[in-house]
């Protein structure tokens, strides 16, 4: 009994010190280019926005996807972006999440046509790499929350894409959303170093209009 404890707890140990060392790797190798301040950030042609769902699962409205929309229109309003490339999961007729963010982001003030919909990106790196393969975009500033913005960049970073991150401002987040953002970090590792996984769908290249 005492053997099999002690296997179970350095296999414990074990997994917690993978994913710590993941999570150091994916913080230290991107936390010099996340920006706070709009200030600082030098200008590019085209923001990417990461997306998500307008409404929480108890139907009310989810800071994230306003606060990801807000920074957005603050960037074009300053002239840091010229273009803003949404992008996010239409997995059926009755949800689409890039199509809200351009009605969102009309309302703050982008032009229509200053807005490409990118309807496939079910994940991040979905979205990232069709960023750089079918909309040919690599000089970017992507827009998310801080605890999301170091795994971001790291998948951008392994496509050797120039990109940056804009945060937005920082949202009270639950232990639930933390926890699973580091196990998220651990899976990046995984699908860009151990399976080399690709995006669920590609498809033909798309020119921006910029």
């Amino acid at each position: 009994m005492k053997i099999i404890l002690k296997v179970i707890g350095y296999s414990i140990f074990s997994a917690l010190m993978v994913l710590l060392t993941g999570n150091i790797w994916v913080y230290l190798s991107t936390v010099s280019h996340v920006y706070e301040d709009i200030d600082d950030i030098e200008p590019s042609q085209v923001a990417l926005v990461l997306g998500t769902s307008h409404r929480l699962i108890n139907g009310n409205p989810n800071p994230y996807f306003y606060e990801r929309m807000q920074t957005a229109a603050r960037l074009y309003h300053t002239g840091k972006v010229k273009h803003i490339l949404v992008s996010g999961d239409n997995a059926t007729r009755y949800y689409n999440e890039p199509e809200k963010m351009r009605r969102t982001l009309v309302k703050l003030g982008v032009p229509f046509d200053d807005i490409t919909l990118d309807y496939a990106g079910f994940r991040t790196l979905d979205s990232i790499v069709r960023c750089k393969k079918i909309f040919g975009q690599e000089n970017v500033i992507i827009i998310t929350q801080p605890f999301h913005s170091y795994r971001a960049l790291f998948i951008s970073n392994h496509y050797d894409m120039n990109a940056v991150v804009m945060t937005t401002k920082e949202v009270e987040k639950s232990l639930k959303v933390q926890f699973r953002e580091y196990l998220a970090r651990m899976l990046a590792v995984w699908d860009l170093y151990i399976i080399n996984r690709e995006p669920k769908f590609l498809g033909k290249k798309e020119t921006l209009d910029i």
